[in-house]
């Protein structure tokens, strides 16, 4: 665009900076200067040499980057328009090699980040989406590469680990945890953590009030310096201070270096808020039908219910309720694609009608691990996830699992470790208390 205009360029420099002069003119008046004796000094100034510079300007290379997600129903021009790509070249190169096609093929959302000249005309595109392999879904990420190199384009693919950066945030209710966290511009799954880290002390649904106050630093994946887009899941809450009724509730997460100690959340003075199974293996869901007898939608019968229906979109993220290995993953009939995972104590856990399956069998798994999605494979009506609990192989009613739970305790050998990250964690809060200090609205 300089290279096109220089003289217009050169145009609205020198208007500017007569601009300047015009208001200094204006301003400088303002002062008082009835009862001061006035001078009139005359200088002579050199002006800079424009031309030479506007000139010097318009011979760099001048490169624009932007940034942006694929939508549904994008086509490649579509797409490039949006980014301010103007580029036949790089358009047929997109629809024409394998590997580039990759940028709008599959689901949508894939981050997008062009670098053009000033006249539109492509130098790179950078496609960052989910892994390509189950096994790595949830800690890596693809990046696909579109380059001009030597007047040609070429493409290649790489797989990259996510990296995980610490935000905070705070935020005061009014009527509900969701809202504030929503106002305070914190994920869903934040205030989804913040509900399951005290649900031993705070009942969110008959507890909250107005005026309770909380406070997180929490983990959010990104792909090359940049938060992904394509999981809404922010990562882990790191530390979470909850004010209820006056009364304070800390947690924080500490992962002990001792062998054989995972990652659970204490109190401050080391006390264990975690217990070995998550209450449910859905982050926001709805049972649409519990453990009881009902009238079979398909079979039109009434059977036992042996598990709960959890409603969700399809492609929602199904996570595994504990610890445990992966003892069957595939395809049953009547349940469609299903995981089944063994935990300690003869315990078990099924997942059923998934649409993705992202682990495989003999896989260790750990609690909250993303192993499928949601779906309406096999006898399903409609999208949801079929979740059985079993001990010694019969069917239990999952909602027995809180009870069954046991907590983790932390390690005589950790405690002084974790002194140290109680008390970088106390700093952190204290800072997160300044961050979105916002109040939810009545809607």
């Amino acid at each position: 665009m300089v290279r096109k205009y220089p003289r217009r360029l050169y145009a609205v420099i020198v208007v500017g900076c007569a601009g300047f002069g015009v208001t200094a003119f204006g301003v400088a008046p303002l002062a008082s200067v009835d009862s001061q004796a006035q001078r009139l000094i005359t200088e002579s100034v050199l002006s800079a040499d424009l031309p030479s510079q506007v000139s010097s300007l318009a011979q760099q290379q001048l490169s624009l980057i932007r940034n942006d997600t694929t939508r549904r129903g994008d086509t490649v021009d579509s797409l490039l328009r949006r980014l301010g790509v103007d580029d036949a070249e790089a358009s047929a190169f997109l629809r024409r090699d394998s590997l580039a096609r990759e940028v709008l093929s599959g689901r949508s959302g894939k981050m997008i980040q062009v670098s053009a000249d000033a006249s539109g005309q492509l130098d790179e595109l950078v496609a960052r989406y989910p892994a390509r392999s189950t096994t790595q879904f949830g800690t890596h990420f693809t990046r696909l590469r579109v380059v001009r190199e030597g007047g040609q384009f070429t493409a290649r693919i790489e797989t990259a680990p996510l990296a995980a950066m610490s935000k905070m945030g705070s935020g005061t209710v009014v009527n509900s945890l969701f809202n504030a966290t929503d106002d305070a511009g914190l994920p869903d799954t934040i205030a989804t953590q913040l509900a399951e880290v005290f649900a031993t002390e705070i009942n969110f649904h008959r507890d909250l009030r107005r005026g309770d106050t909380f406070s997180v630093v929490y983990e959010t994946l990104t792909a090359d310096g940049e938060p992904i887009t394509w999981n809404e899941s922010a990562g882990r809450v790191l530390a979470a201070e909850f004010v209820n009724k006056g009364e304070s509730h800390s947690a924080i997460w500490f992962e002990s270096t001792q062998p054989g100690q995972r990652g659970a959340y204490f109190d401050p003075s080391g006390r264990s808020k975690q217990r070995s199974f998550l209450a449910s293996p859905m982050e926001f869901s709805r049972v649409t039908s519990g453990f009881a007898m009902r009238f079979h939608p398909i079979l039109q019968n009434w059977r036992k219910h042996a598990g709960v229906d959890y409603g969700a979109p399809t492609g929602t993220p199904v996570r595994v309720v504990s610890d445990g290995v992966v003892e069957f993953a595939g395809w049953q009939n009547g349940y469609g694609n299903v995981v089944e995972v063994k935990h300690a104590g003869n315990r078990s856990t099924l997942y059923a009608h998934l649409s993705r399956i992202h682990v495989r069998k003999g896989q260790a798994v750990t609690q909250g691990m993303h192993i499928g999605a949601v779906g309406r494979t096999g006898w399903a009506t409609g999208p949801h996830l079929h979740f059985e609990f079993k001990v010694g192989g019969a069917q239990r009613d999952p909602s027995m699992i809180a009870s069954l739970a046991n907590t983790v305790a932390l390690a005589p050998a950790s405690r002084v470790q974790f002194a140290q990250v109680a008390l970088s964690a106390k700093a952190q809060l204290e800072v997160a208390q300044t961050v979105n200090p916002t109040i939810a609205s009545f809607e």
